[in-house]
């Protein structure tokens, strides 16, 4: 087992600069990178940033600038932001369209029964996660609305889908039997293995997004399966151009998209310092992403 480290004493925005200096990061104008350590902290700017411009526990490569790295996260912050409006509309698409077919299949108040499902015990589980939810957004109108006014204070599921987070969303579809999913995932032309798996992925990436994480050079724990075209290309599952080709397929009757494809585009023209490659970007990125 590795010797424990002891945590670093804390630095004063002064102290910060300092030690960037004597780190090899150059810094041409100090008072500039003092306001920024004091808006943004040393944690979420210099060490989610800094990852390939030195090694770790090392130096800066020569010639990174502190600019350099706050083009990086003004990138992601730009980046993140338009791809979660991107996310959003697949969020709202999947559960309307669970909901609808669950309701038309099992009834409104199908879900409460663990045998429309595959695994029993995952679906207590649900059931309990639900509870929560429904707790949280007790004071939604709509909430308290079939609460006190409804047999039973129970929500019909396409109530319930409004108060479910992405992750349990994919989770609940994740649990439907498969003749289910097929119907579901059929509504957006893709099978239902696919459709189960980029639903996980897109909600970490929902997740990163949601908390203002870092989407530039990072390495997903949640990766999708994707089409054997484009891993026949190269391509990874791991980085963020994976996800981005699954959401493509999902919202390939959004004429929104391409116009989503522009502005990643003029983010890349904008901030001349960032490497795309990291993100799993290829050469011929927009022509993969762009609808046919």
């Amino acid at each position: 087992m590795s010797e424990v480290k002891q945590h670093q004493l804390p630095m004063t925005i002064d102290e910060q600069v300092e030690n960037l200096k004597a780190l090899g990061l150059i810094i041409n104008d100090e008072e500039y990178a003092k306001k920024i350590l004091n808006d943004i902290s040393y944690f979420r700017l210099i060490k989610a940033y800094s990852l390939g411009l030195k090694p770790k526990n090392g130096n800066y490569n020569v010639g990174v600038t502190f600019e350099q790295i706050v083009e990086l996260y003004l990138f992601n912050s730009n980046f993140r932001q338009i791809t979660f409006a991107e996310i959003e509309k697949i969020e709202v698409n999947v559960r309307c369209r669970i909901a609808n077919y669950f309701a038309e299949t099992y009834g409104v108040l199908g879900y409460k029964e663990p045998t429309n499902f595959v695994d029993e015990e995952y679906h207590k589980i649900f059931i309990d996660d639900i509870g929560e939810e429904v707790g949280r957004n007790s004071k939604a109108p709509f909430v308290r609305n079939f609460i006190q006014n409804y047999e039973g204070g129970e929500l019909p599921i396409y109530a319930l889908v409004e108060v479910f987070s992405f992750g349990t969303l994919s989770k609940f579809y994740k649990n439907m039997k498969n003749e289910d999913k097929k119907a579901v995932a059929k509504s957006f032309g893709i099978g239902y293995t696919y459709l189960e798996s980029w639903l996980e992925s897109i909600s970490y990436v929902r997740n990163i997004c949601a908390h203002y994480g870092r989407l530039y050079n990072a390495k997903l724990s949640k990766t999708p399966i994707l089409y054997k075209e484009y891993s026949k290309l190269g391509i990874g599952n791991n980085r963020i151009f994976g996800v981005l080709l699954c959401m493509k397929q999902i919202l390939k009757n959004d004429k929104h998209w391409d116009f989503y494809v522009d502005q990643i585009e003029m983010l890349i023209d904008k901030y001349e310092k960032i490497d795309v490659k990291t993100m799993g970007f290829p050469e011929n990125w927009k022509d993969l992403l762009q609808q046919k």
